[in-house]
């Protein structure tokens, strides 16, 4: 009895220790009807055509309906002025967060985009949704923002999506422009998207 009371705390820890624990995400009893996929031009899907951006192919993996609630061009800033209108009001399970990359290019600071983003999360999870934080950064693109975006993925208890633009920013069969996807990177995005959700949503 002893030997498997150890075991079974044994297990537990190492599984600590490595980090595989899964970490618990707030409202993961989410009764809402909808994926909000909130963001700037990478969600909104530019450089890709109609129906092939990144919200319209993770429509066709899961089974709840997706909304693409991207607007090219938006800020952290611009992002909370709609945040009631395209995310609030259309009964959310799930919101999938996507915004500093035309901070960065606006030269807002990135502590204002953190604390943007983690009013955006407040809000969304007061709504009693769930929210996935995306993060944009590959290789030396956006990287000073990776570790603030997980740290605060971690601590607002949100699933935390990294790197989706990983192989996709070097490849240019993958690339409408020097930082957007096309439709088959957009495509790419979707499936890590899916593998980030999947767990949440079922």
């Amino acid at each position: 009895m002893k030997r498997i009371s150890f075991s079974v705390f044994f297990v537990v820890l190492v599984a600590a220790l490595c980090g595989c624990a899964q970490q618990e995400i707030k409202n993961a009893g989410s009764k809402g009807s909808n994926i909000i996929c909130f963001g700037d031009s990478i969600t909104f899907g530019y450089g890709a055509s109609a129906g092939e951006d990144y919200p319209s192919a993770l429509s066709k993996m899961v089974k709840l309906p997706v909304i693409n609630a991207g607007v090219d061009g938006d800020t952290s800033f611009a992002a909370l002025e709609r945040l009631e209108r395209d995310v609030l009001s259309r009964d959310p399970r799930l919101v999938i967060v996507e915004f500093c990359g035309n901070d960065f290019l606006k030269k807002i600071p990135r502590e204002t985009t953190v604390n943007n983003l983690s009013e955006i999360i407040d809000r969304i999870q007061a709504q009693g949704a769930m929210v996935a934080l995306m993060d944009i950064s590959a290789g030396m693109f956006f990287r000073e923002y990776r570790a603030a975006l997980k740290k605060l993925a971690r601590r607002k208890q949100a699933i935390f999506i990294p790197v989706v633009l990983y192989k996709i920013i070097t490849n240019p069969a993958m690339k409408s422009d020097f930082f957007h996807p096309n439709a088959r990177g957009y495509k790419i995005i979707a499936g890590r998207v899916y593998k980030a959700i999947e767990k949440y949503i079922k």
